[in-house]
């Protein structure tokens, strides 16, 4: 290549390297943010299928096995606590179980978190000590759970019927109007 053509050329390589510089420098900067990234109802082998088993340790020690809790709406969000979207999404979980499902009795969904199993428990206790969330944490010890239920990435949010039967799969962040409208059109589909 002539001497001519190599100076043509070094500014266009210059502005292709700055701009892929740039995207992924916009790329890293947005994902350090707490803003929530936008979820919605995806597709699942578990749809109309009975739930996985869940036996799982809560943060506290206590032991959860999802099966004795048939007769009851489940909804199970997969959380991570250095997830930005798990962090921007907890406020709106918050509120719908202490502002929409409290009100509703025994007709209210029970609501779990499932801890990712690389998250560090310390971490999710204290993050949970500082946002609030009055509900089970279970711990993935083996990554089971994940598995099962083809979690590819948190947040993601299933909503189980009161027969154990998979009604929802929703991925990213959800909002408590749109988790409490989703339990409420699953009810009203199922009749249950």
């Amino acid at each position: 290549m002539s001497e001519a053509k190599r100076v043509r050329v070094a500014p266009i390589v210059a502005l292709v390297v700055a701009a892929l510089l740039a995207g992924l420098l916009w790329v890293l900067a947005a994902g350090d943010g707490e803003e929530a990234d936008p979820g919605g109802v995806i597709d699942s082998h578990l749809l109309d299928e009975p739930a996985p088993a869940v036996v799982a340790p809560t943060l506290d020690g206590a032991e959860v096995d999802l099966s004795r809790r048939k007769g009851s709406w489940v909804v199970l969000n997969f959380f991570n606590s250095t997830c930005a979207p798990c962090r921007a999404e907890h406020a709106e979980l918050v509120q719908f179980v202490a502002d929409q499902q409290q009100f509703l009795g025994s007709q209210a969904a029970e609501f779990y978190t499932v801890v990712q199993i690389d998250d560090d428990l310390d971490d999710v206790r204290a993050f949970f000590a500082e946002r609030g969330g009055e509900w089970p944490i279970l711990t993935d010890t083996e990554g089971g759970i994940f598995v099962d239920f083809g979690v590819a990435q948190v947040p993601e949010t299933f909503i189980i019927d009161p027969n154990g039967v998979v009604r929802v799969r929703w991925a990213g962040t959800i909002d408590a109007v749109t988790l409490g409208q989703l339990v409420q059109q699953q009810r009203l589909a199922t009749g249950l």
